[in-house]
Order: C-alpha cells, then sequence, then structure tokens
C-alpha cells in the first residue's frame, strides 16, 4: 500500500538530476532513544509544553489544525509598525541535539508544512532559527538556517538588492530542495532525523531528502516548532524522540 501511493512522488523527485542534489541515505541516521514527547490530540486541554507563536492552530477532530491568517503584511493597530505576513507557528519547548520527529501530516488547502528547530538564546541568526523540513506538495526542502539564509550576515545582505549573487554564493549547500508529487486531502507519516550535521526526511517509510550542513550541528535545539502556511494543514500522531547517530 506505501509503495502504491508513492509511486508518484518518486517520479518526480527522478525529474531534478541526481548531481544537483545531496545523495539520500536508504538509511535512517539517528537511532531512537528515550521518547521525549507524543501527543495524539485527543485529549484537552492541549498537553502543556504546547505554545502558540505565530496564530493560528486549534485542536480539531482529534488533530491539530493549522491556519495561516496573517497572509500580507499589515499596519498594527497603533500605526507604528507592520505586521508581517507569517505562516502559523504551534511550538513545543523541548530541547535536543539529536532526534527523531515522527508526525502524520495533510494537506487541506495549505501551500507548505514544515518541522522547525531553533534556539531562541543563539544570537547568531535571525530568531534563533537553526533548521528546518519544509514538506510542499510539489517537494521537499532541507534548510540550514543557522549558516545559511537566517545567519545575522546573510540575513541583513538579502534585505540588498545589489548583493543577490554575493548572497546566492553565501547559500550554496545550505539547503536542498528534493521535488516530488504530493496529494492533498491525505495523510503522510513524516519523519523528520537531525543527528550531528546531518537531516534526514522520511515520508511514508521511504527517503525523500538528506541534507549535511554545518549549521544543523547546533548543539542545543530548544524549541521544536510545526508551521502552515496557506490554509490548512494539519498535524496528528505527533512524536518526540531523543537520539543518536544511527550504527550504519
Amino acid at each position: 500500500m506505501i509503495l502504491r501511493h508513492l509511486l508518484p512522488l518518486f517520479y518526480f523527485a527522478s525529474l531534478c538530476p541526481a548531481a544537483d542534489l545531496p545523495k539520500i541515505s536508504s538509511q535512517p541516521i539517528a537511532a531512537k532513544k528515550e521518547l521525549l514527547f507524543s501527543d495524539d490530540f485527543q485529549v484537552t486541554p492541549p498537553a502543556k509544553p504546547w505554545h502558540r507563536v505565530v496564530d493560528t492552530f486549534v485542536f480539531e477532530s482529534g488533530a491539530l489544525k493549522g491556519t495561516q491568517t496573517r497572509v500580507v503584511d499589515t499596519p498594527s493597530k497603533d500605526g507604528k509598525s507592520v505586521i508581517k505576513a507569517h505562516a502559523a507557528v504551534h511550538g513545543l519547548e523541548i530541547p535536543t541535539q539529536h532526534s527523531v520527529v515522527e508526525c502524520r501530516i495533510k494537506f487541506e488547502g495549505a501551500t507548505m508544512i514544515d518541522v522547525e528547530f531553533d534556539d531562541r538564546k543563539f544570537t547568531g541568526c535571525h530568531y534563533g532559527h537553526i533548521c528546518r523540513a519544509q514538506v510542499r506538495l510539489n517537494g521537499v526542502t532541507l534548510i540550514d538556517e543557522k549558516e545559511g539564509n537566517m545567519r545575522n550576515d546573510i540575513y541583513a545582505m538579502k534585505k540588498d538588492p545589489a548583493k543577490k549573487a554575493e548572497v546566492a554564493k553565501l547559500l550554496v549547500g545550505r539547503q536542498a530542495t528534493f521535488p516530488m508529487k504530493l496529494e492533498p486531502g491525505r495523510w503522510y507519516d513524516l519523519v523528520v532525523e537531525t543527528v550531528g550535521d546531518q537531516m534526514r526526511v522520511s515520508l511514508d517509510g521511504q527517503s525523500v531528502g538528506y541534507l549535511k550542513s554545518p549549521g544543523i550541528a547546533h548543539a542545543t535545539k530548544s524549541k521544536i516548532e510545526l508551521g502552515v502556511a496557506g490554509q490548512s494543514g494539519w498535524f496528528d500522531d505527533l512524536k518526540v524522540w531523543n537520539a543518536a547517530p544511527a550504527n550504519r
């Protein structure tokens, strides 16, 4: 059943030349240790570690539903600032270094669903963003943000159009996108592994993305955040394990 569902997914992945992308490890890079957190979203109120980061998420029908409401930049009520467009984000205070995050995801109008790792105490990059795995209906993107697009100097340079080429050079190797084809309205089993400077993503038991980049090795990823762009995306059956490098 899994293979039948993923046949179209890997057909689209094959359209991108292998030389342009990191080789995906067919085996797990992380070995699970203790279970740090789990939630099947069947109990209300929500488990204590959950907190809103950017509205709007709701616990509905035994799952976590995210809907982006900050769609365009808008002036604040006092007119003194601008509220920037942003995906909906729900967070967990679960410190990890090496980890395995498992959940089920479903697109129901969403354009992107992601699992992100942050360290708000780290000041070397914008808002402590360390790394993330983004899933879209047409592909999976793995990003080293600490040494990539969110690193303070690069983040500042991105605001200057004259430095576009310089920024592009600095971002080489800091992210990878693997094209594929997913279906809206059906559940996928998502696994995100982070071990040392490596991140690996699987969907329905099949390896679909891999990135090796130094920022991923950040020693303390203090937060795990779930994001949804568009309307709407679902999470269910979330589990977070502490992990160690797999013996391969």
